[in-house]
């Protein structure tokens, strides 16, 4: 006689939450991009890093010289042979990228409902009242009414350290703006964003290029992201470029993914690049949020189906200050892997966080659950 309630059949077995993490995971699963900066160029911290289970390390040549850049890398080779653990190498491209222009260097506290100039004059110093850029095209390519943020390193999501502005009026080739919410803007380089705006500034630009044909020849670079990837063509002019170099035949191109433009074209820049970068920060900004995970669950289905690496980026933003991710970050890295991404990208969290290898860490446990 059997019983009549029914046997639950469990997609996971509750038992095996309660047995230990593995100790050491196949590392060859999803990979772990991480970004080398302040918090993590010394030979100790990116040993930490390899034996955490990083296996591509990122350039990132939006901030930082060819010699920083140089020294830290050099680094990586010690700590490479220190730990016997090999790593790849990422060049990531600055790209279309709107900069305000801080020469001094001061912080600039913004107030919400004050007023604030975008102004492509980079002689003038920045201040609570103008911001210098580094586009003269921005006042024809925006109209009132229209977003525009600002933050450093991307926004971090922390309504403190990014701004957020709505167009008020354009004043010839200066754009007067209104302060949505008081922050204050720390640092060296803040990022520009204006959403859904097509920016007439080439993908690859000649600071890029310079980068490229010296630091990436010089260091023969595995990958090279290519920052604001909107269309097919970026992909082939960057492959153009690179097989002129010849010690780059074997560089693989991976089209980052960051605004709407580059979603519109997404097939055909699939078709062309190697791998695929969905940035959701930026995508996050251009996007309203409900529609980023849309964008991913389609985005890394396509990738699955070209057989082409795709992979994620800002999933554990609070580990930049925090030892343990929150519960939805966590979640979401998973979801990320189920989802069929092959390497999670970090940023913030390891170039300037104060947890770079517990970082990487904490997310490799999770890829390997």
């Amino acid at each position: 006689m059997h019983s009549n309630h029914l046997l639950l059949e469990e997609p996971i077995r509750m038992a095996s939450i309660l047995e230990p993490s593995k100790p050491s995971f196949f590392p060859a699963m999803t990979k772990i991009v991480g970004t080398l900066g302040p918090r993590s160029r010394s030979v100790d911290v990116i040993s930490g890093c390899l034996k955490a289970g990083m296996s591509v390390a990122r350039f990132d040549f939006s901030w930082g010289d060819g010699e920083y850049h140089q020294e830290t890398l050099e680094n990586l080779k010690n700590a490479v042979k220190n730990t016997k653990k090999l790593c790849a190498v990422m060049l990531d491209t600055v790209g279309a990228e709107m900069q305000v222009v801080n020469k001094t260097e001061n912080a600039i506290s913004l107030q919400q409902d004050d007023v604030v100039v975008l102004t492509p004059d980079e002689g003038q110093e920045a201040s609570s009242q103008l911001l210098p850029i580094n586009f003269a095209g921005l006042a024809k390519a925006v109209k009132t009414g229209d977003t525009i943020f600002v933050g450093q390193y991307l926004f971090t999501g922390s309504e403190t350290t990014s701004v957020w502005l709505e167009v008020d009026k354009i004043e010839g080739v200066d754009v007067v703006c209104k302060i949505k919410n008081s922050a204050t803007l720390a640092g060296a380089l803040f990022t520009l964003h204006a959403s859904q705006i097509h920016i007439d500034l080439p993908t690859l630009t000649d600071k890029d290029k310079e980068n490229i044909s010296t630091w990436g020849v010089r260091n023969k670079i595995d990958f090279l992201s290519l920052s604001y990837t909107r269309h097919a063509e970026d992909v082939r002019e960057a492959r153009e470029f690179l097989s002129k170099l010849g010690d780059l035949s074997q560089t693989q191109i991976f089209a980052k993914i960051e605004n709407v433009e580059g979603l519109n074209h997404f097939d055909e820049i699939l078709q062309e690049a190697d791998g695929i970068i969905l940035s959701r920060g930026n995508l996050g900004i251009d996007l309203p949020p409900e529609k980023v995970f849309l964008f991913q669950k389609a985005a890394l289905y396509k990738c699955n189906m070209a057989g082409k690496p795709a992979v994620v980026t800002r999933v554990v933003d609070s580990m930049t200050d925090n030892l343990r991710p929150t519960r939805a970050e966590a979640t979401d890295v998973a979801n990320a892997v189920l989802d069929g991404s092959d390497a999670i990208l970090l940023g913030a969290e390891t170039l300037r966080g104060l947890y770079p290898v517990e970082t990487i860490s904490i997310v490799g446990k999770i890829c390997a659950e």
